[in-house]
């Protein structure tokens, strides 16, 4: 997460109405990983941010994603790249799910911010892999988030119109695994975010809003400059922000049962939006 210098009082609220259209329980099929899958994912955050995107690609690849269906974008004067993971399906509907794998090396070991998201990516792809999907997939690991969401910014700006039409939502996952779901609602579309509400109502798992406003930004904010809807997940609350960019950003911080609890909500929720936008 892109923090900025300015710390106010992060905005909780209970939770989220949720519209009668998605309480019911949602029918939806996917393939969950284990979470000894998920943790090991997660502990291949070790070395400088060459090192985590070579990992990134290597557990993409691992997960099925190779050959034509995972791509490097260069990024112009940049030397790391986005990783682009497509999984195609058949309409032109897109879904994109997104997390940065950088982080500032000096701080910590950014296993929070945000090797916790981009380590879901390859996931969440092998999740659905072996599914008939109506809508394409992208899995984005973005570069260079934390030097000013250079990553996603230049990602947007290569998009075509058509493809820009085509895109149904983006959802940014950045620092989980703190506590329990959050999702930034005011960098949320409406409608989306009540589906996410009645995914978790269906499974039992909990979802709660905190917004960040005045306190950062995220690789979702390029999207909605678009007018693409966006749903935005964290972990993060008044009392754990200053976890992030400072030495206490490490896998010690890792609640690995509510981080398993985020990947399940997640894996979930692309196959329920899939199977019902």
């Amino acid at each position: 997460m892109k923090v900025l210098t300015a710390l106010p009082v992060l905005a909780a609220l209970v939770g989220l109405h949720t519209p009668s259209i998605v309480a019911q329980e949602p029918s939806v099929r996917f393939t969950q990983m284990s979470q000894g899958t998920i943790e090991s994912r997660l502990r291949q955050f070790a070395g400088n941010n060459d090192k985590r995107e070579a990992n990134l690609e290597k557990m993409f690849m691992e997960a099925g994603c190779d050959g034509e269906r995972l791509t490097e974008q260069t990024i112009k004067g940049r030397k790391q790249k986005n990783l682009i993971c497509t999984l195609q399906g058949s309409t032109e509907g897109i879904f994109i799910v997104g997390a940065h794998f950088d982080y500032h090396e000096e701080y910590g070991e950014g296993v929070v911010d945000n090797w916790s998201g981009a380590s879901l990516l390859p996931s969440l792809f092998e999740g659905l892999k072996s599914q008939v999907l109506k809508h394409t997939f992208r899995f984005i690991g973005f570069a260079e988030e934390e030097k000013g969401l250079i990553g996603s910014t230049f990602y947007t700006k290569q998009l075509q119109p058509g493809e820009v039409q085509n895109i149904r939502v983006m959802i940014d996952l950045d620092s989980l695994g703190l506590a329990p779901t959050k999702i930034w609602l005011t960098h949320s579309d409406e409608r989306m975010a009540a589906a996410l509400k009645g995914v978790a109502n269906a499974l039992n798992l909990p979802l709660e809003v905190v917004n960040a406003d005045r306190v950062g930004d995220e690789d979702s904010t390029p999207f909605r400059r678009l007018h693409i809807p966006t749903v935005m997940l964290h972990s993060i609350t008044q009392e754990t922000l200053s976890i992030l960019h400072s030495p206490n950003d490490n896998f010690g911080k890792i609640h690995l049962s509510d981080y398993y609890d985020s990947y399940r909500l997640i894996a979930a929720y692309l196959a329920y939006l899939d199977s019902h936008s």
